[in-house]
């Protein structure tokens, strides 16, 4: 049975979970969702969106997001567009406050945004095994070699993405094993932790925030322009704007990436610090 711990208000924190694979992370986020009135996004969710960029983009999504990346593909077009696409959706997500974000990174998106309560949700292995065999259906040994086989994959792919450990406790703010406490009672405790965050929710936060979401917008848009190849490319936010920093071809690439960061920043100021090949920084 659920039982309700609304948080009032307009302008809310927002609640990322990490969790384990087989430790019941996914129906907990949703539990969670429902208990504090917040919407719940997910895999498929985001999935959803990348349906609407077209069919390419649903099918690179499904593929990447099954499997670690082989060699190939960590350095392919397609996946560097997945990959920013995705942060750019959670990111816009982020921005419309009382958000329940499961997995794909999260807290490692909304380090940076000090009303986010970044969550990770464990188990022990062995009751994970126990789980993951009643719901699939799968002998011992199957729904050990699985779990180990995600927690790898996993943990390489942030790695990958963030450079960062998924297992780091500096990168939460919450931890919990859900195979030693109450679903109830960590329900309690982030409703608790939440009531301070909603302290950081100010405007200038919220500002940082969409500053963000408008840097992976511009690298979402330029990582998937098929015409335009640039693999070495950072957009992030200042105090006032964005910056574009990266290694280029040409000059022709150069005005197609300024053209581009400058139609969908619209009135956010845009700094470019862009070189070509070979070039020398003065």
């Amino acid at each position: 049975m659920d039982v309700k711990y609304p948080i009032h208000g307009g302008n809310m924190p927002i609640v990322t979970i990490s969790r384990e694979f087989g430790s019941g992370g996914n129906e907990f986020g949703r539990t969670l969702a429902r208990n504090l009135d917040f919407t719940y996004i997910d895999r498929k969710e985001i999935l959803r969106n990348m349906k609407t960029l077209g069919k390419s983009w649903e099918k690179a999504a499904e593929e990447f997001d099954e499997q670690y990346p082989d060699v190939w593909e960590r350095y392919d077009w397609s996946f560097r567009g997945y990959v920013t696409l995705s942060q750019s959706i959670i990111l816009n997500y982020g921005l419309k406050d009382r958000v329940v974000l499961m997995g794909r990174g999260g807290n490692f998106l909304f380090k940076h945004v000090p009303y986010a309560l970044r969550v990770r949700i464990t188990m022990p292995k062995e009751t994970r095994i126990k789980r993951v065999m009643e719901e699939e259906k799968l002998p011992p040994d199957t729904a050990r070699w699985l779990i180990e086989k995600v927690d790898k994959e996993m943990a390489r792919t942030v790695q990958l993405i963030y450079c960062k450990s998924w297992n780091d406790p500096a990168e939460y703010d919450l931890h919990f094993d859900l195979g030693a406490i109450a679903e109830e009672e960590v329900i309690r405790q982030i409703k608790e932790a939440l009531k301070e965050k909603v302290k950081l929710r100010t405007e200038s936060a919220h500002k940082m925030l969409r500053l963000w979401a408008m840097a992976a917008k511009v690298k979402s848009a330029i990582a998937t322009n098929p015409h335009l190849l640039v693999p070495t490319l950072d957009v992030e936010p200042t105090t006032e704007g964005i910056v574009l920093r990266g290694i280029i071809h040409n000059p022709r690439e150069q005005k197609q990436i300024e053209e581009i960061a400058k139609n969908l920043a619209k009135d956010v100021p845009v700094k470019y610090d862009l070189l070509f090949r070979g070039m020398k920084r003065k």
